[in-house]
């Protein structure tokens, strides 16, 4: 059996970890992920460059073994409550990341599209914002904590969830 919940600093391979969701049920119709990655939110695409080019070199993730765990064993438990599916999977890394690497993974099975669609995007939301996480930005500049966003608590607020992590910016 897959387990629901991995807190890694190793990268992950989609393909198979899809594989192994849906193998464990035979009753499968349907598999949504999301796979988020890192991104330079400050970059900006210069002509004929192929790749972005901006201050962020990396981001360092920390959280608090055990307790993350739990709390996303919660919110996949929510998402089972709130939805017709047969399993979930989140995998989130954590450590040094560089930009384009992969950090988060969300997958969902069930019997049709439509509830793996918004069972995955509940978890994402509210991995977004219930998670203890804690992300650290370095650019040349020097190093920063990430401050939760308001879109992410507006995100989680339209499943009838209320979070107030961001601060007003």
């Amino acid at each position: 059996m897959v387990a629901r919940v991995s807190i890694q600093t190793a990268d992950f391979d989609l393909g198979a970890e899809l594989a192994a969701l849906r193998a464990q049920d035979l009753r499968v119709g349907a598999v949504c992920s999301f796979v988020g990655t890192v991104r330079d939110r400050h970059a900006q695409l210069q002509r004929g460059a192929p790749v972005p080019v901006g201050p962020v070199q990396s981001l360092e993730l920390e959280h608090y073994p055990g307790m993350t765990e739990k709390s996303i064993e919660l919110m996949i438990d929510a998402a089972l409550g709130r939805f017709d599916i047969y399993a979930a999977r989140v995998i989130h890394r954590v450590g040094l990341l560089k930009p384009a690497d992969q950090i988060v993974l969300v997958a969902v099975t069930s019997a049709h599209r439509g509830e793996s669609f918004q069972a995955c995007e509940f978890l994402m939301d509210y991995l977004k914002t219930q998670a203890p996480f804690w992300k650290k930005e370095v650019t040349p500049e020097g190093a920063r904590w990430v401050d939760a966003r308001v879109s992410d608590d507006a995100a989680l607020a339209r499943w009838g969830l209320a979070a107030d992590n961001a601060g007003p910016g």
